[in-house]
Order: structure tokens, then C-alpha cells, then sequence
């Protein structure tokens, strides 16, 4: 997972507190900076720190700027929450960077560049449980043989708050993950260039549920504007992406720390 993913995992956890609000009143700002701990890639059994990063300015008409969804529109009812956005997708480099997601151990199947990304999210609040679906597009990168094709990746989930009192709020999510087989292949998949000039042997994934698993958030005030924010994700990589030889390890753990600040 990638700061930026993280950054999102905190986003659609802060949902379940925000869903019973209306259209902000008034301009929005937010930063964000922390730090965190994360397999270098999906399946990989190597581990990275790294810092994160981000900001948001919203506007009283929903319109917003997010750093890591992009430049959207977004809508808070009283149970409907719903945002569309045009953003970057994800990449991974086949070196070790400490601010990309990738590793050395990847060497030969080359870079997945980050390209343009349609999405769209949508939460519904069901008495204070919380069904979510995310649906992300990423467009062709043409010149990209192995790793350039479009791809599309839905993430559901359902989530609840489990306390809330003197000591912050405790948020809790299960999630499922699935992708089109350009997804899986792109991410997972060995094509045959790929196997000639690396390490693993040739691989075709096929569409399908990509991992499952759980979010915790605990939420800590600051102040009337800044919060402390620590997220557990845990994500077991389904049978596509987990039978991938790129993939060390199926069980993948990453916990970030962040503070915001919102004015």
C-alpha cells in the first residue's frame, strides 16, 4: 500500500463520523503530515517507511481539491455521502525509493507509471453502520506494453464506529477489494517480456476479488482544528493476485500515524 492509498484508508474511515453532515457552509482547508510503515508492494515481504503528506480545500458548493483523489465534486446528506473525482492512479518502481512504492526485487518488470484516473464513492449510512464502494478508473498509458493497459479497481466495505468518548473515537471497516484482469495483470501478472528480463516466471491473471481485510482508526483531538490520527490496515491477497510469483508474502500489514489540521 502507498502513502497515497493510506491517506485514502484514512479519508473513507473519517466518512463514518462525517456522514450525518450537510454541505459545508464556508471554505475548507486541511493539511495532513505523518508517517508511514508499509510493504514496499502488494505482496512483498519487505517493508518501508515513509513520510505522508496531503492537503484538501473544499468549497460550500462541494467542489474540492484533494491531493490525493484529485479535483472532484462532492455531496453530504443526512445517510447519502457521494463524491466523483479526476485524479493520478498509483504506481510502483522496480527499485527500492523511499518515497514510491516498488522494490529492487522487482527488477526487469519495469515501471507502472501513474496516469489519469476517473473515480467515483459513494457511502450510505445505515443507522450507524456504514456500506461503502469506491470504483476507480485508470486510463491507458500507451507507451506502456507490459504495465501501460487502462485498469479497473472496486473496493466495498462496511464499517461501523466502535467508541467514541474522552479518549477519541475508534473506527473499524471490512473491506474486499476486486479489479478487471487488465487490473490483476498489471499488478500481479509476469507477461512473457517481463519473465524474460526478470526473475519470475510467466504469470496470467485473470479477473476477480484482489485481498480482503480490515481498517482500524483511532482518533485522537488535538485542538479545536488539529486531530491525531493512527491507522491498522490489513489486507490477505485473494487467490489471483495471492498465487503471483511476485507476491513474498499474502498477509499484508501497514499502520500510519498522521495529524490534521483543518480551518
Amino acid at each position: 500500500m502507498s502513502p497515497k492509498n493510506f491517506c485514502l484508508s484514512v479519508t473513507s474511515l473519517c466518512m463514518l463520523a462525517g456522514a450525518d453532515s450537510v454541505l459545508a457552509q464556508d471554505w475548507e482547508y486541511s493539511l495532513k503530515a505523518g508517517v508511514a510503515n508499509a510493504p514496499r508492494y502488494s505482496g512483498s515481504d519487505e517493508r518501508m517507511t515513509a513520510p505522508v503528506f496531503g492537503g484538501a480545500i473544499v468549497s460550500p458548493w462541494g467542489i474540492f481539491l484533494d491531493t490525493n483523489k484529485g479535483l472532484g465534486w462532492a455531496y453530504e446528506g443526512n445517510a447519502l455521502s457521494f463524491s466523483a473525482y479526476v485524479g493520478a492512479s498509483t504506481s510502483r518502481k522496480d527499485k527500492n525509493e523511499s518515497l514510491h512504492a516498488g522494490s529492487k526485487r522487482l527488477k526487469g518488470m519495469g515501471e507502472i507509471k501513474s496516469r489519469a484516473q476517473l473515480g467515483v464513492s459513494a457511502r450510505y449510512n445505515l443507522g450507524g453502520v456504514i456500506v461503502g464502494a469506491t470504483l476507480e478508473h485508470a486510463l491507458e498509458e500507451d507507451d506502456r506494453k507490459d504495465s501501460g493497459k487502462a485498469f479497473t479497481h472496486l473496493e466495498l466495505s462496511v464499517g461501523t464506529n466502535l467508541y467514541e468518548g474522552r479518549y477519541g473515537s475508534v473506527d473499524a471497516s471490512l473491506s474486499s477489494h476486486f479489479g478487471d484482469r487488465d487490473y490483476l495483470q498489471t499488478w500481479y501478472g509476469v507477461t512473457t517480456g517481463q519473465a524474460a528480463q526478470s526473475r519470475f516466471k510467466e504469470y496470467n491473471a485473470g479477473a476477480g476479488n484482489i485481498s480482503n481485510g480490515l481498517n482500524l482508526m483511532w482518533s485522537v483531538p488535538i485542538s479545536e482544528h488539529a486531530q491525531f490520527s493512527t491507522l491498522l490496515d490489513v489486507q490477505y491477497l485473494a487467490d489471483e493476485a495471492g498465487k503471483s510469483p511476485i507476491v513474498e508474502r499474502r498477509l499484508q500489514t501497514s499502520v500510519v500515524g498522521v495529524l490534521e489540521y483543518t480551518f
